[in-house]
């Protein structure tokens, strides 16, 4: 789920991460240090949030999903029975594993572009026989007491944590190995993107695993019938309507905005034209949202888009890979088709 503004012309939904702050590394392990990466500047960074509410469909960039409490509860929607995505990717890797592990082959660094709680990374590092791990994603927080974790469950790991967008590109800790990298891209977040910047996140990813033997694993999530996917994204307990509504709560402390989190309504559904499903925050009545220096006005059920998650046909995602410049590509796939995982070459 995640997205930052890339075109000057139209604020399209990508995925993506940047800091929130820059709390201190523990003295005296570097493999601590929390690294930040290239981002907007403040006033930046405030100008694209209030360009996007002002856009005549307003729009708020789904990176700012993710402060602690949207880390949290995107968490937790990875556990709902209605939210597939997760639980089928992990049945992949622990049922065809040991294929998958045969096809990567023995890795020095793995990097995984929002890497949330790592957990993920686990399996996959202990597969891989990683020596260096470096993890990314906008909430810092929440991020280095992820790493923390994989640290103690995987002692002789050099893992790192890196604060910073990715849509603005990655810079990574001092020391890495050029040599056998593998970008770890799961949860099917590259359907965040709109194509053309999936391309182009596609593109710097092949630049970060570029060297000898560097490779790629990518989740994508395929097309299948708009129930199930109606229901992933609006599930019966109302966790991801929590998580939708949480980004007018980072929204208010980011912009000094004064938005109402109770008086807006999450609604999604299934484009099929488009091949995505969207998220959106309508209001329930008319409202006049303020912020220092300005103000918009919204009818009732006017709405707020949020998120778009594109679903692929595997062909159609292969081909996107091999624009990227990767090669070799090999998927496996759960036994209902409804997902991937994509391991492809520089």
């Amino acid at each position: 789920m995640p997205a930052a503004f890339l075109s000057s012309v139209t604020p399209p939904f990508l995925a993506g991460t940047r800091p929130r702050s820059a709390p201190g590394s523990a003295p005296g392990d570097a493999r601590t240090a929390l690294v930040w990466a290239g981002s907007l500047p403040p006033g930046a960074e405030r100008q694209a949030i209030l360009d996007g509410l002002m856009w005549p469909q307003a729009q708020i960039s789904p990176k700012y999903f993710y402060d602690q409490r949207g880390s949290e509860l995107f968490e937790a929607i990875t556990r709902l029975p209605e939210y597939y995505p997760t639980r089928t990717e992990r049945a992949i890797l622990d049922g065809q594993g040991a294929a998958i592990g045969r096809a990567i082959g023995r890795r020095r660094v793995v990097i995984e572009p929002g890497a949330g709680s790592c957990a993920k990374a686990l399996r996959l590092c202990r597969l891989v026989q990683a020596t260096h791990f470096v993890g990314v994603d906008i909430s810092a927080d929440y991020l280095e007491g992820a790493v923390a974790r994989l640290r103690t469950a995987l002692p002789g790991l050099d893992a790192r944590a890196v604060g910073g967008d990715i849509t603005a590109g990655i810079a990574l800790p001092a020391g890495l190995p050029q040599a056998r990298r593998l970008v770890f891209y799961p949860g099917s977040s590259i359907g965040n993107f709109d194509p053309p910047q999936a391309l182009q996140l596609l593109r710097g990813m092949h630049t970060l695993a570029a060297g000898e033997e560097g490779a790629l694993l990518i989740g994508v999530d395929l097309r299948k019938d708009a129930a199930v996917l109606q229901a992933a994204y609006d599930d019966a307990a109302g966790v991801t309507a929590a998580f939708n509504r949480n980004v007018l709560t980072h929204l208010n402390r980011l912009i000094g905005s004064d938005f109402d989190p109770a008086q807006w309504r999450h609604e999604a559904f299934f484009d099929a034209h488009h091949s995505r499903v969207e998220m959106h925050l309508a209001a329930r009545s008319p409202q006049c949202v303020r912020w220092p220096g300005g103000e918009r006005r919204f009818a009732a059920c006017e709405r707020i888009h949020t998120e778009n998650s594109y679903k692929y046909r595997l062909p159609d995602f292969m081909e996107l890979l091999a624009a990227a410049g990767f090669r070799q590509p090999q998927a496996w796939l759960d036994r209902r088709g409804w997902y991937a995982l994509v391991h492809a070459r520089t």
